[in-house]
């Protein structure tokens, strides 16, 4: 599916990857593109349509999929992160809140917009998950839980939405060079890599990417006798 010409709807899209994606988007011949904020006035990027969306609150979620049909792309960028042992009680809320963010809000957003993308032809979803959908970090846990279950519920949309012809995409960077990580010192890729490398992945029609190194390597060793979630990645 090819990008130019399609209307396409960035969560998260004030700042770090989200921020990226928008600008991305335009560049490659988007007609619109609409960036998504809990403050639309945070966002600052010349060409872009800033609307207001908390993809946790659901008045907010159905207003969207009024106001803004002719979408043909999602990108559920939005996302979030603590840290915290899940032995520990109180972690628990810190779980809860996760889920709500990383794995309820692109299954809520991609509820509300089936049904435009199927009116618009079909379109796709790309959901912006991790190679922590596949393994754990210490004190990541939460982070862990809410990006497995968001890839789970990648795949079973995939397969719900296939017959209306959306290209649903899962995309699992390692870690990127925004805010959200900027007190880790492992290697990262920029912002930009990561968004050539997904959208290169969409015109081929490709329904799940690894776009480092790392995301590749996690990956392969799924099928192995060691995988990743048994052997940790900080052993």
């Amino acid at each position: 599916m090819q990008i130019e010409g399609k209307v396409v709807l960035v969560t998260g899209a004030n700042r770090g990857l989200g921020k990226q994606f928008a600008q991305s988007l335009l560049k490659a011949g988007a007609a619109k593109v609409y960036a998504a904020a809990r403050d639309p006035k945070s966002v600052d990027i010349p060409g872009v349509h800033a609307i207001r969306l908390d993809v946790t609150n659901t008045a907010d979620i159905n207003e969207a999929a009024a106001t803004y049909t002719d979408v043909d792309v999602i990108v559920n960028n939005a996302g979030v992160t603590t840290r915290g042992l899940l032995v520990d009680p109180a972690s628990t809320q810190g779980i809860r809140d996760l889920l709500e963010i990383n794995t309820f809000g692109p299954i809520a957003l991609t509820q509300a917009f089936a049904p435009t993308l199927k009116k618009n032809g079909g379109g796709a979803v790309i959901n912006i998950l991790s190679v922590l959908s596949w393994a754990s970090l210490p004190a990541g846990g939460a982070y862990h839980i809410s990006k497995a279950a968001a890839w789970a519920a990648t795949n079973a949309l995939r397969e719900e939405l296939r017959g209306q012809g959306t290209l649903v995409v899962s995309a699992h960077p390692g870690f990127i060079d925004t805010d959200m990580v900027r007190q880790i010192t492992a290697p990262k890729s920029s912002p930009e890599h990561v968004v050539n490398a997904v959208l290169a992945a969409v015109a081929k029609n490709q329904e799940e990417v690894t776009v480092d190194d790392t995301g590749r390597a996690i990956k392969a060793s799924l099928s192995t006798d060691k995988p990743i979630y048994l052997t940790g990645i900080a052993r």
